[in-house]
């Protein structure tokens, strides 16, 4: 089993910053990419952001240059850096792990974390 812990949310004014931090954890063999999903109220949920172990990195235009993504391979880690906030940056924040492989040798899956709410105020 994988599961996937966030933390780092809260509230912060526009102009201001915020640093998301997600570890999966488990029965971890192998993981393709990381990455973080947002979904504001009445939206659906997009990518802002994406990095795979090899390093290549994949940003929505709305948050390119004031967010920046990276992730420690070897603690399973992705950290999210926002900077320059704004309103419309509000939403939860869901970290995602894509094609984990587990020990057990299962086919490749997706796991999701809970969720972490960012809210911007002006």
């Amino acid at each position: 089993q994988v599961q996937l812990v966030e933390s780092g949310g809260g509230l912060v004014q526009a102009g201001g910053s915020l640093r998301l931090s997600c570890t999966a954890s488990g029965s971890i063999f192998s993981i393709f990419a990381m990455g973080w999903y947002r979904q504001a109220p009445g939206k659906q949920r997009d990518v802002a952001a994406s990095i795979t172990t090899g390093g290549i990195t994949n940003y929505a235009d709305s948050v390119k240059g004031r967010f920046t993504i990276s992730m420690d391979n070897a603690k399973n880690t992705v950290v999210l850096q926002m900077n320059s906030l704004k309103p419309e940056d509000t939403a939860v924040y869901f970290c995602a792990a894509y094609d984990v492989v587990t020990i057990r040798g299962a086919n490749p899956d997706d796991y999701w974390g809970q969720g972490t709410q960012v809210t911007v105020v002006s």
